[in-house]
C-alpha cells in the first residue's frame, strides 16, 4: 500500500499496518466457512478466568437475515454497509462464575476482552483478504429487541465485512476519506511509570 499514510515507529509485522476500514465494499458474497473462520480466531482471543464473554451474531448478504440486520444500522452505515458480505452485531455477557464459585457474579473485564475477541477477528479477515469495518451506528434497543437478546449481555458494535469495493461507489464527501488512516506515535500512547500522556 504505497499511498497509505502508515509507517511504525519500531519493527512490527505487516498485517497490523495493512488492517484497515473501508466503506467500499465490492458487494461480493462470503461463504459461511470462510465467515466462520474469523470466528475461529475470535475464538481463541484471551479472556480472564477463561471466561470467554464475547458472542457473535450474524447474517450473510443473499441469505433471509440480511435485511434484518442491515435494518439494525443507522441511515449512514446503512448507505454504505449494503455493499457488505456480511454484518456481525458484537456482544458479552456481563456475568461470569468464577472457579470454585456456585453463583454467577460481575465480569468486570467483559468489554476488554470481547475487544480483544473483535481485534483476532478483524486480522484474520485480513489475511484472508477481506476488510472489516466497526461501527457504533446502530439502534442498540432495536437490536437487542429484533435478535432477541436477553438481559445480561452488553451490545457493543456492529461490523461489516467484505472484499475491498471501488471508492467511486461511495459519495463524493466520503471518497477522500476512503484511505487507511494514521495513527498516533508510540510516544503519545505508551509511557514508562506514572502518566504523563495527554
Amino acid at each position: 500500500m504505497s499511498d497509505s499514510p502508515r509507517i511504525a515507529d519500531y519493527a512490527i509485522h505487516e498485517q497490523f499496518i495493512n488492517r484497515w476500514s473501508p466503506r467500499a465494499f465490492s458487494g461480493e458474497a462470503i461463504s459461511e466457512k470462510a465467515l466462520l473462520g474469523f470466528f475461529e480466531a475470535a475464538r481463541w482471543a484471551p479472556s480472564a478466568y477463561n471466561s470467554q464473554p464475547w458472542r457473535f451474531l450474524y447474517a450473510r448478504r443473499d441469505t433471509p437475515n440480511w435485511e434484518r440486520f442491515l435494518g439494525l444500522l443507522n441511515e449512514f452505515n446503512r448507505s454504505w454497509a449494503q455493499q457488505a458480505a456480511a454484518l456481525v452485531i458484537v456482544i458479552s455477557k456481563t456475568t461470569f462464575t468464577a472457579p470454585g464459585a456456585s453463583e454467577e457474579g460481575p465480569a468486570l473485564w467483559h468489554t476488554f476482552d470481547t475487544g480483544s475477541a473483535w481485534a483476532h477477528l478483524a486480522l484474520q479477515a485480513s489475511l484472508d483478504g477481506w476488510h472489516t469495518h466497526g461501527m457504533a451506528g446502530f439502534d442498540k434497543e432495536l437490536t437487542r429487541k429484533e435478535l432477541q437478546i436477553p438481559e445480561g449481555y452488553e451490545l457493543h458494535a456492529a461490523v461489516a465485512i467484505g472484499k475491498l469495493g471501488d471508492k467511486a461507489s461511495l459519495p463524493e464527501k466520503l471518497q477522500a476519506r476512503e484511505v487507511p488512516s494514521p495513527r498516533k506515535p508510540v510516544a503519545e500512547i505508551a509511557a514508562e511509570g506514572n502518566f504523563t500522556l495527554l
